[in-house]
């Protein structure tokens, strides 16, 4: 079984004026100069999952200017042996509203037919950066396996700030906090869960494969030291912490504050201790036991989006990443600067150029390089 996005057009967003692109489900190639707009391309893709996309930007960020008329992407989903119709559009000044197979749904409802997983440039600091972005990182492999658990973040980020503004506004009465605070917990138990269960199944992954790629050993740490498992016993904690959260003006214990850790086993080091094509090669392997953990529990692989995949890339490991993604069978959309980047796919894929002519990008299919 398959997942992959067919019939995909884009109108008024980013730099793209309107591009209509027909897919067939290998991996894509796209090249092109600095600043033609591919990435914009696979943002466009990256929005068919529950977020704000791959640059985590606003609806209105992502409209063409200067026009700012709004935008619209639409394209076909083809998930297991279902094929479904997407829509999302923005209208100037709206939020964005998404409609599959002709009705309304919660931006949510997309993380149940489909999963895509991204690598971005950004993401290579990320084992030397501070532990926002990794959790960011986590959370998003977390809901790829568990689309819930979107949902669940909402619930303990709204009862966080609100216990952040009675914190603030130094409230010592327990009253106000005894039902955010159970909420809190509830909420952050759940996290938790979902974050081990989803670090299980990456681990499970790792070891079932053959890969060209170094396998990262990743845990959790907390910045309080260890966290409490029980929602019962993370509620007590909060409980006993609030006169040191008055003081710090905000919650210091609870799921926020998880970092995750990785090392390469076979050198013995940390992460943040390897060489950039090194860190490079552990973020790609991750991204790769991700998808192959989601080829077995989702029942097909995700799709992939991998911007400037090939930076910091041996021609060897590059070519292996390819045979990778083939074996998989997952439709990966792929950028780079020049088509002798993709030579090693051959056959394999589709390829696409995307230029910019007179301030709006162009797209066009071509042949195998």
């Amino acid at each position: 079984m398959t997942l992959h996005l067919t019939d995909l057009t884009l109108s008024h967003f980013r730099s793209h004026r309107r591009a209509a692109v027909a897919l067939d489900g290998r991996p894509v190639a796209i090249w092109g100069p600095n600043g033609a707009g591919k990435t914009n391309l696979i943002e466009a893709v990256s929005l068919f999952s529950p977020g704000r996309g791959l640059r985590r930007a606003a609806a209105e960020e992502m409209a063409r200017r200067p026009e700012a008329l709004g935008w619209k992407l639409t394209g076909v989903l083809r998930s297991l042996h279902q094929v479904h119709e997407v829509e999302i559009v923005t209208e100037a000044g709206q939020a964005r509203q998404v409609r599959i197979d002709g009705k309304a749904a919660a931006q949510v409802a997309l993380g149940r037919i489909a999963r895509v997983l991204w690598l971005v440039p950004s993401m290579d600091r990320l084992w030397i950066e501070g532990a926002d972005g990794r959790r960011r990182f986590l959370d998003r492999m977390t809901l790829s396996f568990f689309p819930g658990h979107a949902d669940v973040s909402l619930a303990y980020d709204k009862a966080m700030r609100e216990r952040n503004r009675l914190l603030k506004d130094m409230v010592r009465d327990g009253h106000w906090y005894v039902a955010l605070e159970r909420q809190m917990a509830e909420a952050g138990a759940e996290i938790m869960a979902n974050r081990r269960r989803a670090l299980d199944l990456i681990a499970e992954a790792t070891q079932a494969a053959e890969t060209a790629f170094p396998a990262p050993d990743l845990a959790l740490t907390h910045a309080e030291g260890e966290l409490p498992v029980e929602a019962s016993d993370l509620r007590d904690a909060l409980s006993e912490g609030r006169n040191r959260d008055i003081a710090a003006g905000r919650t210091l214990i609870g799921a926020h504050r998880v970092d995750m850790e990785a090392h390469w086993a076979a050198k013995g080091i940390a992460a943040k201790d390897a060489s950039t094509g090194e860190q490079k090669a552990l973020l790609i392997s991750l991204i790769l036991a991700n998808a192959r953990g989601l080829a077995q529990d989702f029942g097909a692989p995700p799709i992939l989006l991998l911007d400037e995949v090939a930076a910091h890339l041996d021609a060897g490991r590059r070519a292996a990443l390819y045979d990778e993604i083939c074996a998989l069978g997952a439709q990966a959309f792929m950028t780079g600067t020049g088509p002798e980047l993709f030579t090693d796919l051959g056959g394999r894929a589709q390829y696409l150029e995307v230029t910019e002519d007179s301030g709006a990008s162009m797209v066009a299919e071509r042949d195998a390089p």
